[in-house]
Protein backbone atom coordinates (compact mmCIF):
# COMPACT_ATOMS: atom_id res chain seq x y z
CA UNK A 1 0.00 0.00 0.00
CA UNK A 2 2.80 2.42 0.98
CA UNK A 3 4.75 1.66 -2.24
CA UNK A 4 1.67 2.36 -4.35
CA UNK A 5 1.34 5.83 -2.76
CA UNK A 6 5.01 6.55 -3.41
CA UNK A 7 4.59 5.64 -7.10
CA UNK A 8 1.44 7.76 -7.36
CA UNK A 9 3.21 10.72 -5.73
CA UNK A 10 6.27 10.28 -7.95
CA UNK A 11 4.02 10.12 -11.02
CA UNK A 12 2.27 13.36 -10.03
CA UNK A 13 5.59 15.15 -9.52
CA UNK A 14 6.90 13.82 -12.85
CA UNK A 15 3.76 15.00 -14.70
CA UNK A 16 4.04 18.41 -13.05
CA UNK A 17 7.70 18.75 -14.08
CA UNK A 18 6.91 17.79 -17.67
CA UNK A 19 4.02 20.27 -17.84
CA UNK A 20 6.14 23.03 -16.27
CA UNK A 21 9.12 22.48 -18.57
CA UNK A 22 6.87 22.41 -21.63
CA UNK A 23 5.14 25.61 -20.57
CA UNK A 24 8.41 27.44 -19.90
CA UNK A 25 9.76 26.51 -23.35
CA UNK A 26 6.74 27.70 -25.30
CA UNK A 27 5.60 30.87 -23.54
CA UNK A 28 7.12 33.05 -26.31
CA UNK A 29 5.63 30.94 -29.10
CA UNK A 30 2.90 32.95 -30.82
CA UNK A 31 2.36 30.56 -33.73
CA UNK A 32 3.28 26.92 -34.29
CA UNK A 33 1.54 24.78 -36.91
CA UNK A 34 2.34 21.81 -39.14
CA UNK A 35 0.84 20.42 -42.34
CA UNK A 36 1.31 16.75 -43.18
CA UNK A 37 2.68 15.72 -46.56
CA UNK A 38 0.65 12.89 -48.07
CA UNK A 39 2.67 9.65 -48.33
CA UNK A 40 5.85 11.65 -47.50
CA UNK A 41 5.97 12.81 -51.14
CA UNK A 42 5.90 16.58 -51.50
CA UNK A 43 4.68 17.55 -54.98
CA UNK A 44 6.52 20.44 -56.64
CA UNK A 45 3.27 22.37 -57.15
CA UNK A 46 2.05 21.84 -53.60
CA UNK A 47 2.33 25.14 -51.75
CA UNK A 48 1.92 24.71 -48.01
CA UNK A 49 0.00 27.69 -46.56
CA UNK A 50 -0.16 28.98 -43.00
CA UNK A 51 -2.48 31.79 -41.91
CA UNK A 52 -1.18 33.94 -39.07
CA UNK A 53 -3.39 36.59 -37.51
CA UNK A 54 -1.18 39.35 -36.13
CA UNK A 55 -2.45 41.99 -33.76
CA UNK A 56 0.94 42.99 -32.34
CA UNK A 57 2.77 45.49 -34.56
CA UNK A 58 5.49 46.37 -32.03
CA UNK A 59 7.12 43.14 -30.85
CA UNK A 60 10.15 41.63 -32.54
CA UNK A 61 9.83 38.01 -33.69
CA UNK A 62 11.82 35.14 -35.15
CA UNK A 63 10.20 33.03 -37.88
CA UNK A 64 11.18 29.41 -38.48
CA UNK A 65 10.32 26.81 -41.10
CA UNK A 66 10.13 23.38 -39.48
CA UNK A 67 10.73 20.26 -41.55
CA UNK A 68 10.15 16.71 -40.40
CA UNK A 69 11.92 14.23 -42.67
CA UNK A 70 12.39 10.49 -42.60
CA UNK A 71 15.34 8.35 -43.68
CA UNK A 72 14.17 8.16 -47.31
CA UNK A 73 15.11 11.83 -47.84
CA UNK A 74 17.90 11.53 -50.40
CA UNK A 75 19.63 14.93 -50.38
CA UNK A 76 22.13 16.69 -48.14
CA UNK A 77 20.38 20.03 -48.58
CA UNK A 78 16.91 21.48 -49.10
CA UNK A 79 15.88 24.39 -51.29
CA UNK A 80 12.65 26.18 -50.36
CA UNK A 81 10.70 29.10 -51.73
CA UNK A 82 9.09 30.90 -48.80
CA UNK A 83 6.73 33.82 -49.15
CA UNK A 84 4.95 36.13 -46.74
CA UNK A 85 1.79 37.87 -47.93
CA UNK A 86 1.18 40.99 -45.83
CA UNK A 87 -2.44 42.18 -45.31
CA UNK A 88 -1.83 45.35 -47.35
CA UNK A 89 -1.06 43.18 -50.43
CA UNK A 90 2.72 43.53 -50.04
CA UNK A 91 4.61 40.29 -50.65
CA UNK A 92 8.08 39.02 -49.65
CA UNK A 93 9.47 35.94 -51.43
CA UNK A 94 12.79 34.25 -50.64
CA UNK A 95 14.61 31.26 -52.10
CA UNK A 96 16.46 29.52 -49.28
CA UNK A 97 18.92 26.66 -48.95
CA UNK A 98 19.30 24.61 -45.76
CA UNK A 99 21.75 21.85 -44.87
CA UNK A 100 20.01 18.59 -44.00
CA UNK A 101 23.10 16.43 -43.27
CA UNK A 102 26.46 16.94 -41.62
CA UNK A 103 29.81 16.39 -43.36
CA UNK A 104 29.60 12.63 -42.63
CA UNK A 105 26.23 12.39 -44.38
CA UNK A 106 24.22 11.88 -41.18
CA UNK A 107 20.91 13.70 -40.99
CA UNK A 108 20.71 16.82 -38.89
CA UNK A 109 17.72 17.48 -36.67
CA UNK A 110 16.20 16.26 -33.45
CA UNK A 111 14.42 12.99 -32.92
CA UNK A 112 14.86 9.50 -31.60
CA UNK A 113 12.94 7.61 -34.26
CA UNK A 114 13.16 7.48 -38.03
CA UNK A 115 11.66 10.98 -38.22
CA UNK A 116 13.88 13.98 -37.55
CA UNK A 117 12.77 17.55 -37.04
CA UNK A 118 14.76 20.51 -38.30
CA UNK A 119 14.03 24.03 -37.04
CA UNK A 120 15.24 26.20 -39.91
CA UNK A 121 15.75 29.90 -39.32
CA UNK A 122 13.83 31.98 -41.84
CA UNK A 123 13.56 35.58 -40.57
CA UNK A 124 14.95 37.07 -37.37
CA UNK A 125 14.13 40.19 -35.43
CA UNK A 126 11.08 41.09 -37.55
CA UNK A 127 7.89 42.94 -36.74
CA UNK A 128 4.53 42.55 -38.41
CA UNK A 129 3.99 46.09 -39.73
CA UNK A 130 0.19 46.04 -39.94
CA UNK A 131 -2.55 44.20 -38.07
CA UNK A 132 -4.35 41.47 -39.93
CA UNK A 133 -4.01 38.07 -41.56
CA UNK A 134 -0.56 37.17 -42.89
CA UNK A 135 -0.12 34.13 -45.08
CA UNK A 136 3.20 32.28 -45.05
CA UNK A 137 3.70 29.91 -47.98
CA UNK A 138 6.33 27.19 -48.31
CA UNK A 139 7.17 25.27 -51.49
CA UNK A 140 10.12 23.01 -52.24
CA UNK A 141 12.46 23.94 -55.09
CA UNK A 142 14.58 20.79 -55.32
CA UNK A 143 16.14 19.36 -58.44
CA UNK A 144 18.89 16.89 -59.15
CA UNK A 145 22.31 18.17 -60.21
CA UNK A 146 22.59 18.98 -63.90
CA UNK A 147 18.78 18.95 -64.31
CA UNK A 148 16.92 22.12 -65.17
CA UNK A 149 13.51 20.66 -64.30
CA UNK A 150 12.62 20.43 -60.64
CA UNK A 151 11.70 17.18 -58.95
CA UNK A 152 8.04 16.35 -59.35
CA UNK A 153 8.00 14.63 -55.94
CA UNK A 154 10.40 15.24 -53.08
CA UNK A 155 10.46 12.00 -51.07
CA UNK A 156 11.00 11.76 -47.34
CA UNK A 157 9.29 14.92 -46.12
CA UNK A 158 6.68 14.03 -43.48
CA UNK A 159 5.52 17.47 -42.31
CA UNK A 160 6.16 21.14 -43.01
CA UNK A 161 5.63 23.70 -40.30
CA UNK A 162 6.01 27.34 -39.43
CA UNK A 163 6.78 28.70 -35.97
CA UNK A 164 6.91 32.30 -34.80
CA UNK A 165 8.56 33.18 -31.50
CA UNK A 166 8.30 36.53 -29.81
CA UNK A 167 11.69 37.91 -28.76
CA UNK A 168 11.88 39.14 -25.15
Amino acid sequence: MQIKKIFEFTGIIFAFLIAFSTQSCTNNMIFDDYKSISNSKWHKDSIIKFNVNSIDTLSKNNIYVNIRNNKTYEFSNLFLIVGIHVPDNYQIVDTLEYEMTNADGRFLGDGISDILENKLEYKTNVTFPVKGNYQIQVQHAMRKSQNIEGLIYLNGIEDVGVAIEKID
